[in-house]
């Protein structure tokens, strides 16, 4: 039992060294590269450990979707702006909540954005993969709450 929670660790941290490279785009690539160094591993596997040390996809300065750990992105330079309206692909809302759809694996970076800049009329946002909820402040106000996010993405 040692030796499988000795590997589970030595794994981990090549896992996080790899992500750290900042040139792993899908869990496949993962998987290839952790196999490459005699770690045994599925699909799984890899997605479990991904979740456990929180890493997330997020598009890098040239505008691919990697796999990264968050206090990777504190260190990156920041995107463009003008970059992060390309990743939108919808913005709807209910009169209650406002949904934006983004590129796969972009909305926690948009997302992450939003709650940094704090357009006038949010409360916070949930990211999933490509899809964010909005929590407006005023149900109200939502369609110049979507406008102030539209203009702070462009």
């Amino acid at each position: 039992m040692f030796m499988a929670i000795k590997e589970s660790r030595d794994r981990v941290n090549v896992l996080r060294k790899l992500l750290s490279e900042g040139e792993m785009t899908t869990q496949e690539d993962l998987v290839e590269e952790l196999l490459r160094q005699k770690f045994h591993v599925t699909q799984s596997t890899v997605s479990r450990d991904l979740r456990r040390i929180g890493a997330i996809k997020a598009s890098d300065p040239s505008g691919r979707v990697v796999y990264c750990l968050p206090d990777d992105l504190m260190s990156a330079p920041p995107i463009p702006v003008s970059g992060l309206r390309g990743l939108l692909q919808e913005i709807q809302h209910n009169g209650a909540m406002i949904v934006i759809h983004t590129s796969p694996g972009s909305a926690s970076l948009v997302a992450r954005h939003l709650d940094q800049t704090k357009p006038e009329g949010i409360l916070g946002t949930i990211a999933g993969d490509d899809t964010i909820f909005v929590a407006p402040a005023s149900m109200k106000k939502i369609p110049q709450t979507v406008q102030a996010i539209l203009d702070e993405l462009s």
